[in-house]
């Protein structure tokens, strides 16, 4: 049989098909093509697959001009943007998706670059497709579990920092003002600044997603509030299909022995608990996010070039950012 990859138009495609994949994430809808679109300029990209006339999936993406080149992000390194690539029937392999993505994103499509980093993916799909990766590891929760069990498989600091809120007076808040974009950037800032540096992202990002994602009922803004009432942590959780993903959290660093961030995350997990969420991917590393129950995961980012010069290209440019980031934070000390 012959995998065959047909491009869908975007603007009248129905999502909805995607709702019967167990893989679907929030960062495959239409409301998260917008944020993406609107904070990179990119053009959403939506392909059918088939074999042997069969549907066996979808695959999501967005096209954008990178170097003067045309790449494909599924998504792209810098957009904030967690799991993409495919939604596929269960017996369908990704190792043959991904061989057919790179014939319709360099001969189809006309691109130079593809990455891809999809959370079915296995280390040993990547390699046997040919591409080049990197492993981002990880911690993901499973909160299948019961409530008790979900906090005890917290270790005791943690546990305590969520009883030790509560003593303190901090109280949880859901939010939905407009303030609230202005509230985590400031305490981004402050995070940030402790080592040195700048956030990766300006304030117009978080207004973004906050404008396109929140009204689906697929993103959850928290708000920690001190006895006072002032405000001293805010968090960003999305979540879709069988995942919620931790986006983005900050807190004052003078207001951190009140244990905001604890409390904060805890009322992310039992919140999206309730509703259906069967697993919460922290992020990436971080040797905090282990305490709080997880298992260690490691999921392959993948790329390939049309032309061994893209990756170069790619790498510097990932470099000066780096660098800039870093002169922005000394220059603010």
């Amino acid at each position: 049989m012959t995998l065959k990859f047909e491009p869908q138009d975007p603007r009248t495609f129905d999502f909805g098909r995607l709702d019967a994949f167990e893989d679907r994430t929030v960062q495959q809808t239409p409301e998260w093509f917008a944020f993406v679109r609107a904070t990179q300029g990119a053009r959403p990209v939506v392909a059918s697959l088939s074999d042997g006339g069969e549907t066996v999936g979808y695959f999501t993406a967005l096209a954008v001009r990178k170097y003067g080149l045309k790449v494909l992000g599924s998504p792209f390194p810098g957009w904030t943007t967690s799991y993409m690539g495919f939604n596929l029937v269960p017996w369908y392999r990704r190792r043959k998706a991904l061989e057919g993505l790179r014939s319709f994103a360099f001969k189809t499509f006309g691109c130079s670059h593809v990455e891809v980093f999809d959370r079915q993916a296995t280390e040993e799909d990547a390699h046997a497709a040919g591409y080049d990766y990197r492993l981002v590891r990880g911690y993901e929760i499973d909160l299948r579990r019961d409530v008790d069990e979900l906090f005890n498989r917290m270790d005791k600091e943690r546990r305590r920092g969520v009883r030790k809120a509560e003593e303190y007076g901090v109280t949880i808040e859901e939010a939905r003002d407009p303030g609230f974009a202005e509230d985590y950037y400031a305490q981004l800032v402050d995070v940030f600044a402790k080592q040195s540096l700048v956030p990766t992202y300006k304030i117009s990002r978080v207004k973004a997603l906050i404008e396109h994602v929140l009204p689906t009922g697929n993103l959850l803004l928290l708000r920690a509030r001190d006895k006072e009432g002032r405000c001293i942590a805010t968090g960003l959780f999305p979540a879709l299909g069988r995942r919620m993903i931790f986006w983005g959290a900050a807190s004052w660093r003078e207001h951190q022995h009140l244990h905001p961030n604890e409390a904060l995350i805890w009322r992310a997990m039992l919140y999206w608990k309730a509703r259906g969420i069967s697993f919460f991917d922290m992020g990436g590393g971080g040797g905090y996010k282990e305490k709080y129950g997880g298992e260690p995961i490691a999921v392959p980012w993948m790329r390939v070039s049309r032309f061994g010069a893209v990756s170069t290209l790619r790498d510097v440019a990932k470099s000066v950012v780096d660098l800039k980031q870093r002169v922005l934070g000394l220059r603010r000390r």
